[in-house]
């Protein structure tokens, strides 16, 4: 089966370096919306603290996010052109057809967080964090780029065609800007605010800013986490369904 893992991630990587729309979705449009908020539109924002360091942490999320259509429209394709028909044909693994998508989703995803640190260390982004608060940092973008990825394919094999896959992940798309990843949720109107404040990518973004910043917060760690492992679960059972059913 690790054989198996194997050959599909490194098919999957080769898809994506070929396909530049996902490399630019995953890897340069973060970079271009940190650049943009933080020196066109940021000087409009009060946030208590210089903003590229409260912006950072929202940004590091939106670029797992961002990823997402890529993945979805990937699994996609492959359901619906036949190549899972094919592999079943070459005794190749199910789960490695579909672990090699979620892993290659994370992969790439660290890849495109690493560039945007850099870019908000060069912009002035100077995190507090101990040794710790890095190590725990670092578990919750592995635990949401993970339990994200899962909810992608889940959404790409129910799909009918790839460009509806691409349309089913625009909702995890919007959904951190309607978080408090730009702006706290407590300065947006009524409405917006209760549902910015209720819904998962809030404490997700509040916990890693938490931790970057020195100041964890507890209780906002543990529904982070909660949020993260119902997702991962729900599109894990769903993703195994689906494509028993498909394949």
């Amino acid at each position: 089966m690790s054989t198996d893992s194997t050959i599909m991630l490194r098919r999957n990587f080769k898809h994506t370096i070929r396909n530049p729309v996902t490399v630019f979705n995953a890897v340069l449009f973060p970079i271009v919306l940190l650049l943009m908020f933080v020196y066109v539109i940021g000087g409009a924002f009060d946030v208590g603290v210089k903003y590229v360091e409260y912006l950072t942490p929202g940004i590091i999320i939106l670029t797992i996010c961002y990823g997402l259509s890529g993945t979805a429209v990937a699994v996609n394709s492959d359901m619906t052109k036949g190549i899972i028909n094919r592999f079943k044909v070459m005794d190749i693994s199910r789960s490695a057809v579909l672990s090699a998508h979620v892993v290659e989703t994370m992969l790439r995803s660290l890849v495109a967080i690493a560039a945007i640190i850099g870019v908000a260390f060069a912009m002035g982004f100077r995190p507090h964090a101990s040794f710790p608060g890095w190590l725990g940092a670092i578990g919750l973008i592995i635990l949401v780029s993970f339990a994200t990825s899962w909810i992608t394919v889940a959404l790409g094999l129910a799909a009918k065609t790839p460009e509806s896959a691409g349309m089913a992940a625009v909702p995890l798309i919007l959904l951190p800007f309607l978080s408090s990843a730009i702006v706290p949720a407590q300065t947006m109107a009524a409405g917006v605010r209760q549902f910015a404040e209720y819904q998962p990518f809030t404490p997700i973004i509040e916990t890693l800013r938490g931790l970057l910043t020195g100041e964890p917060s507890a209780s906002k760690a543990i529904t982070a986490v909660a949020w993260c492992a119902g997702i991962a679960l729900v599109g894990y059972l769903w993703s195994l369904t689906t494509f028993s059913k498909r394949a």
